[in-house]
């Protein structure tokens, strides 16, 4: 790498709330977050349940993709302790904002004579416009570009932010993801029988039987260590190594032995300088808590790192948030770094039964102090598409 990548700034909101906190007091106490939503009619569904926020006339506004990531940015630039207006680049992975287009075509959000804020809130399920709209609002004339690769989105987002700042094409990268819980998604996924009946997620363990949907948007600020240095700010974490790789071998399905996700993962520990992972303290797994998923995520570990998978700390933190789909990236980004920063493992909640499948030690239900100086985060996509990023405390 030419250029060193800093984190310096990030701005979060979950179904638990906003900020770091607000994680703390969920994630890594292992609390779930799921709960009937009532944000659409879910009688025709086989569960009511997911990781939303409070609704509500005013919460379904302020919870609008375009406001939450535009306050996520701020609280970003602000932690960061830079100005809207840095000439920076913007990322965004997104697959828009459906929520508007059903209140729109229902009704509820249709133009009054000489109104267009309605047709503008369905324009915003076009993805590039909320990268525009969020760049926008942070006064940015830098490169912007939108990433749609599902549930690697905001991960490949940041992926690419890494290799911008590490070539000396920019100073600063704005990386961001946003999901909210909508009725579209939920019944592809619901009629997909991807969704668990009885209202947990229960990644890794024997009985799991399906994942559940969640709200999350997050900003990452990330610089070049030579513009952290220069202007004096204090860096939060090193991404120090990154990789994707797809493994083509089904539509919806991993590859049964996570080629994919294991070749991801050498890409980024081979980057990192520590190619066997003789370093690696933690692993945030992508971790849907479905059948196919976790066994294949498991073996795919075991292939990365043959000698030490077995001493690795694992945990998948969408057993409380839900599974935030194109923002899942960055927000277990943000989980990863509170680990590295705070010494602590967020738990897998809901873990019961030991599967033979997964053999891995899952941090199951309770948090664990930890004395962490570098951990990877991992994610996967419909399509095969696998991603893997390594921080590292300064």
């Amino acid at each position: 790498m030419s250029g060193e990548v800093t984190v310096t700034g990030f701005g979060v909101r979950t179904a638990f709330g906003t900020g770091a906190d607000a994680l703390r007091r969920g994630v890594f106490a292992g609390l779930p977050a799921f709960a009937p939503t009532t944000r659409f009619d879910t009688g025709p569904y086989r569960t009511p349940m997911a990781a939303a926020a409070p609704d509500g006339p005013d919460a379904v506004e302020d919870w609008a993709l375009r406001h939450a990531l535009a306050e996520c940015g701020t609280e970003a630039l602000d932690m960061a302790g830079l100005r809207p207006g840095a000439d920076a680049a913007v990322l965004l992975g997104i697959a828009g904002d459906h929520t508007s287009v059903t209140r729109y075509w229902r009704g509820a959000g249709a133009p009054d004579a000489g109104d267009g804020a309605a047709t503008d809130r369905v324009a915003d399920a076009v993805p590039a416009r909320l990268t525009e709209l969020l760049a926008a609002h942070l006064g940015s004339a830098g490169p912007r570009l939108t990433f749609t690769n599902a549930c690697v989105a905001s991960a490949a987002a940041i992926i690419h932010g890494c290799r911008l700042i590490a070539s000396g094409r920019t100073d600063v990268a704005v990386c961001a993801g946003g999901y909210l819980v909508e009725e579209e998604t939920f019944g592809k996924f619901d009629s997909g029988r991807a969704l668990s009946k009885d209202g947990m997620v229960r990644p890794f363990s024997a009985d799991r039987s399906g994942l559940l949907l969640g709200d999350g948007v997050a900003v990452v600020v990330l610089e070049s260590a030579e513009h952290t240095r220069r202007r004096g700010a204090r860096p939060l974490a090193s991404v120090v190594g990154w990789g994707a790789a797809t493994d083509a071998h089904h539509i919806a399905q991993p590859h049964p032995e996570g080629a994919g996700l294991a070749r991801a993962a050498r890409q980024a520990m081979r980057l990192a300088g520590d190619p066997d992972g003789a370093a690696l303290d933690y692993v945030n797994a992508h971790g849907t808590g479905t059948r196919y998923n976790d066994g294949a995520e498991t073996r795919g570990l075991r292939a990365a790192f043959p000698d030490r998978a077995e001493s690795i700390p694992v945990s998948s933190t969408k057993s409380t948030t839900g599974h935030l789909l194109e923002a899942a990236g960055v927000v277990e980004f943000v989980i990863t770094l509170l680990a590295l920063t705070d010494g602590v493992l967020p738990p897998t909640a809901g873990f019961t039964a030991p599967d033979p499948e997964c053999d891995l030690d899952y941090v199951p239900n309770r948090p664990r102090e930890a004395d962490i100086r570098r951990a990877l985060t991992v994610n996967a996509a419909f399509g095969g598409a696998n991603t893997a990023l390594v921080l590292e405390r300064p």
